[in-house]
């Protein structure tokens, strides 16, 4: 059995539709078989009730009898051993389902991690792409400031309106720098998160593969038995 075997509830139905024929098939051959046997015995005994002597025949019938629930104890032996690999069966096949439906799960809550961070990587860069350009501006500003710094020592009141304007910058500058370094610290944690979901998904990809070898293993000994 494959993973996508197993994930296939249509070929899953046909091999347990087999295996159930099969068990069929192999008790009803056991059935016969022992059936013919006891026939054949019947037979025995009543070919040598002509022959035989009383205490002859006393023996014959107690041998032919022990025989029978030798015969009866093999069957119902089977029957149960049988019955036991078809338990074994149902539980290894609703552990491959579970497993099943927690893979799905991990891969699902992977890839909205992944999706997420994406998301944030696109709005790191654009805040990237703005903290430089206020970075140019305030280049600007300064060059400005001191351009009119040098120029006159009078513009007192246009200096004010510059520093503060320029103040009013840096201001922005670092809510933006304290906000990129905001989402980096949250894209680490991110990107951790996808890396666990991903060692999750490769231990559930692992169990999936011991179920399925298990599973494997249990109908090889259920073949075994039932040629037996």
């Amino acid at each position: 059995l494959s993973v996508t075997s197993v994930e296939d509830p249509v070929i899953m139905s046909k091999i347990r539709q087999n295996l159930r024929e099969k068990h069929a098939r192999h008790i009803a051959d056991l059935r016969a078989y022992y059936d013919a046997e006891i026939h054949s015995l019947k037979q025995q005994l009543e070919a040598s009730h002509k022959t035989a002597s009383s205490e002859d025949l006393k023996k014959i019938n107690q041998s032919l009898a022990d025989r029978c629930d030798q015969l009866d104890a093999a069957l119902n032996e089977a029957s149960a051993r049988i019955k036991d690999l078809e338990n074994k069966n149902a539980v290894l096949e609703r552990q491959v389902a579970d497993w099943r439906d927690r893979f799905y799960t991990v891969s699902n809550n992977s890839k909205g991690l992944q999706e997420r961070m994406e998301e944030m990587r696109t709005n790191n860069k654009e805040k990237d792409n703005t903290i430089s350009r206020l970075k140019s501006r305030l280049q600007d500003l300064e060059e400005a400031f001191e351009k009119a710094y040098k120029l006159s020592d009078n513009k007192n009141t246009r200096l004010k309106e510059e520093n503060k304007m320029f103040q009013n910058l840096l201001g922005e500058y670092e809510s933006l720098g304290k906000e990129h370094e905001r989402v980096k610290d949250t894209l680490n944690t991110t990107e951790n998160k996808l890396l666990d979901a991903n060692t999750q998904i490769s231990d559930l990809k692992r169990t999936i593969s011991k179920l399925e070898a298990q599973l494997k293993q249990v109908e090889h000994e259920n073949m075994l038995k039932l040629r037996h």
